[in-house]
């Protein structure tokens, strides 16, 4: 199964070339703090649409205000992605699993408290294979430009139970990569660069 990831697209999408692969997975922020207008949903669910894949995954990230209000009032918006919060997802016997949850940042979209976090993390099955959050764990591939170390410590903890085969995310825009650590493949899939350009190619995977 071959797995490509993005991340932090930030409205920008459609900078991409056209996307093929079996599995698709955004890991969150496709738009901006700010956006109100429902419209930016449909145009990356189009988007989505247009790609050459069997399954397209997503999540939402701390700058999705838009999308976290349109869930809450309305549930799933996307035509030609599975939303996942909190939720697993099987396909052709591979068990992915999304969260969107973000320490720190109170005012933005997803924001969880330090027992919000503990609790949701915990939530997450041992029998997830791919795991899919917008944080990275504290520690792995979590340095902004800045030299801060801004991954969540919760989750870090709650990874030797879990240990995914796959863990993507985004959020730390300075660290595009992809680290292989016992039986888990970490990778930040962050799509921009610090200044928001989208610069960086989507990551590939295969399982």
């Amino acid at each position: 199964m071959k797995i490509t990831m993005i991340s932090d697209t930030h409205n920008l999408h459609r900078q991409f070339a056209r996307l093929e692969g079996d599995v698709l997975i955004h890991c969150g922020d496709m738009f901006n703090l700010r956006d109100t207008d429902q419209s930016c949903i449909a145009d990356i669910d189009a988007w989505f649409g247009e790609q050459a894949f069997d399954l397209v995954l997503c999540i939402g990230g701390n700058h999705d205000h838009v999308l976290r209000s349109h869930t809450q009032r309305l549930g799933n918006p996307f035509k030609n992605a599975v939303y996942l919060e909190d939720s697993s997802y099987q396909h052709e016997g591979v068990t992915f699993y999304g969260a969107p949850w973000v320490p720190g940042l109170v005012s933005h979209a997803y924001y969880q408290s330090a027992k919000g976090l503990r609790d949701k993390w915990a939530q997450i099955p041992c029998e997830t294979d791919v795991l899919i959050t917008h944080t990275p764990p504290l520690g792995m591939l979590d340095v902004s430009s800045r030299g801060m170390q801004l991954g969540c410590e919760y989750l870090a903890g709650e990874l030797a139970r879990i240990a995914p085969k796959l863990h993507c995310f985004g959020h730390i825009h300075a660290v595009t990569g992809v680290v292989e650590q016992g039986r888990t493949t970490f990778v930040n899939a962050a799509s921009v660069n610090s200044q928001v350009e989208l610069v960086k190619k989507p990551i590939e995977f295969t399982l």
